[in-house]
């Protein structure tokens, strides 16, 4: 093994790196956050409007969070999202109906947008200092196999929080202690990592800062394919995700499971979903480790638009597995569409990073993930008409095509 690995893998700060991911990903909420949202008594009308309030949050205050981070330090601005995040788990273990929660999505969404492409810019400015930014991939790997390692452990301990409590808003509280601790290791983090360039806030100086910033980044043509690329595929994944959830419930309430395991229809949905998503995230953990070797003797960007191609071919087999009933190939695709999304976003790290200039490059990720934040918007309600005009497997017959699609034209464009 390149020795250059096992310094990194042995090295301090990087561990600190993939327990930030482990410790983020300890929400034990997440497998149940729509059932929390039904019990409340809410429509599926308002539970929608509670997700567009996150997203619009997150769209607004992207941008202009990755110009705080650039400029006023990114170890301050993490540790302000994990605050964001705490007060918003408050408002969910508080709520009761629409208000409250709506609160709770708010600083939900203030969170997001505070933390994302932060991280990654911390990451990147420490491998150049170590002389190991070409193996940032190799990086991002792992410490993103920490997060989905967290995922999984998440989901598994949130069967027995799940199973053992009556009301789910117990979850949130609960997943208050893992985000205490994220805070204080991101405090522990080096000086050098902030990267403050502006000792004092001045409002006029931050928007011409972030006009400057973003004029750059849109003027850079490759990079905002780039961004495009993985914004569209990302988007339709999380748009996506949402759809498929409720026929996975489906397919492993079947078989007579209840009287097996002598639990009722409720407590045995948390128990498979529980399980369903632990085990996705297990494999997805070792695969994220691994997939630095998939551009080890293949161009980055090639490989990301290949993603399209099987994305495509997945779809037409989750559409052909509801057709037939087949609950072996829907579980399995559902399972590998999965699996892609969670390895292609290193590949996605590991091309934007050679593009960046290193002052921009939390405005860079920010502006990404605010492009993915209003194409889920677009898509979100467009894939639900789909669907209720026409039918779930027309969705994914069109997903599908619209994949194969575009794999097709960025391979033939280069890009």
């Amino acid at each position: 093994m390149n020795k250059d690995y096992l310094d990194i893998k042995e090295d301090k700060l990087i561990w600190k790196f993939c327990f930030y991911g482990f410790f983020k990903n300890l929400k034990f909420f997440e497998p149940y956050l729509f059932i929390y949202l039904l019990s409340k008594d809410l429509s599926f009308l308002e539970i929608g409007f509670l997700y567009s309030i996150r997203e619009a949050f997150k769209y607004i205050f992207e941008i202009p969070s990755g110009i705080i981070a650039d400029n006023y330090g990114k170890r301050n601005e993490l540790m302000a999202c994990f605050l964001f995040y705490i007060a918003s788990f408050v408002f969910f273990f508080l709520g009761n109906g629409f208000g409250l929660i709506s609160v709770g999505m708010v600083f939900f969404g203030l969170g997001e947008a505070f933390r994302s492409g932060t991280h990654k810019a911390m990451i990147y400015s420490y491998l150049e200092r170590r002389d190991w930014f070409k193996h940032k991939s190799f990086v991002y790997g792992r410490t993103r196999s920490f997060s989905l390692l967290g995922s999984s452990i998440s989901a598994f301990l949130s069967i027995i929080f799940a199973l053992n409590i009556e009301n789910l808003n117990m979850l949130f509280l609960l997943s208050i202690i893992p985000y205490i601790v994220d805070f204080f290791l991101i405090k522990s983090y080096p000086d050098y990592l902030n990267e403050r360039r502006e000792s004092e806030i001045s409002i006029s100086k931050f928007f011409h800062l972030m006009i400057r910033h973003i004029r750059d980044v849109v003027h850079d043509f490759d990079l905002v394919k780039l961004i495009l690329n993985v914004s569209i595929y990302d988007s339709i994944f999380k748009s996506l995700k949402d759809y498929i959830q409720p026929l996975i419930q489906i397919v492993l309430l079947g078989g007579g499971a209840i009287v097996i395991l002598n639990l009722g229809e409720e407590q045995t949905a948390r128990l498979y979903m529980g399980m369903f998503y632990g085990i996705i995230y297990i494999m997805n953990s070792i695969a994220s480790r691994n997939v630095y070797r998939l551009v080890e003797n293949a161009d980055t960007e090639y490989v990301m638009n290949i993603y399209y191609l099987i994305f495509g071919v997945l779809s037409m087999a989750i559409s052909g597995a509801l057709l037939i009933d087949s609950k072996v190939l829907l579980i399995l695709s559902y399972a590998v569409v999965f699996l892609l999304y969670d390895t292609r976003r290193p590949l996605f790290v590991d091309a934007a990073g050679d593009m960046m200039d290193k002052e921009e490059r939390a405005t860079v990720f920010s502006v990404e993930s605010q492009m993915r934040a209003l194409l889920v918007v677009v898509l979100a309600p467009l894939f639900g008409m789909i669907v209720d005009v026409f039918s779930i497997y027309t969705l994914f017959v069109v997903v599908g095509i619209f994949s194969l699609a575009m794999g097709l034209w960025l391979l033939k464009t280069g890009r």
